[in-house]
């Protein structure tokens, strides 16, 4: 599901890769509010707070909402980067290492954030921004902007869309089209509304550590992947031979 990118993926790859990534999101989405009250997975909300403080002239205030912004784009900047960097390098690696590095993330914040919510939650905030950052480059770089996983704005237009469509349109090839579409965008909703409701339970038992949900789940991601990889080249490699 990460190694195919372009016209080698399918709507199998997406529909994992979007069910793993979501399902993240919505534990980091409401960990994060829990914890220090701000949206950790996007940033139209803080755009709105920060204007509003500016014309305040609450420029320290302003300046806080302003760096929400700036972490989300560092990370969505910084994974492009380094996504393109190991494309001429090797490709072997080329989502490993984003994946790794978000993973490191939530389990820095995930072992520290009890400490670090009454000491500075804003940091909190910026470090899940700059993950959710690169989590949605990454999958939106790898599925060719088919799979957003962090925030559901543009997917539940979409999805009101897409189902309007189905009353008008009869055209069996773009209906087909329309059908796959939805189920990715549903499949996506579910997830994140799933990480949700898991990171909701579990917060109230153990606080940020539910992050370490989110970190085993993406490291299952890479190592099926992997496995899945080798078992593929594998039976190749078994097929030359007879």
């Amino acid at each position: 599901m990460f190694k195919h990118q372009g016209s080698k993926r399918n709507l199998g790859h997406n529909l994992k890769i979007a069910s793993l990534l979501s399902f993240v999101a919505g534990i980091v989405n409401v960990a994060g509010f829990l914890a220090v009250q701000r949206l950790t997975t996007n940033v139209t909300g803080h755009f709105a707070f920060f204007v509003d403080e500016v014309f305040k002239l609450n420029f320290k205030q302003g300046g806080v909402y302003f760096l929400y912004i700036f972490f989300f784009f560092l990370g969505s900047f910084f994974s492009s980067l380094l996504v393109e960097f190991l494309l001429r390098k090797n490709e072997k690696y080329v989502y490993v290492i984003p994946t790794a590095i978000e993973s490191m993330i939530l389990l820095f914040i995930g072992l520290f954030g009890k400490n670090l919510i009454q000491q500075s939650p804003d940091f909190i905030a910026y470090c899940l921004l700059f993950a959710m950052g690169l989590q949605n480059s990454l999958v939106t770089r790898i599925s060719n902007a088919t799979v957003r996983t962090t925030h559901l704005t543009g997917l539940f237009t979409d999805l009101g869309i897409e189902l309007s469509q189905l009353f008008f349109y009869r055209e069996s090839i773009f209906r087909k089209k329309l059908i796959v579409s939805i189920k990715l965008r549903t499949t996506i909703i579910g997830f994140f509304f799933t990480g949700g409701i898991i990171g909701g339970i579990f917060y109230s038992n153990i606080g940020l550590q539910v992050l370490f949900i989110g970190v085993g789940v993406l490291l299952s991601g890479l190592i099926y992947d992997s496995v899945k990889f080798r078992m593929v080249m594998l039976r190749r490699k078994y097929r030359r031979t007879l």
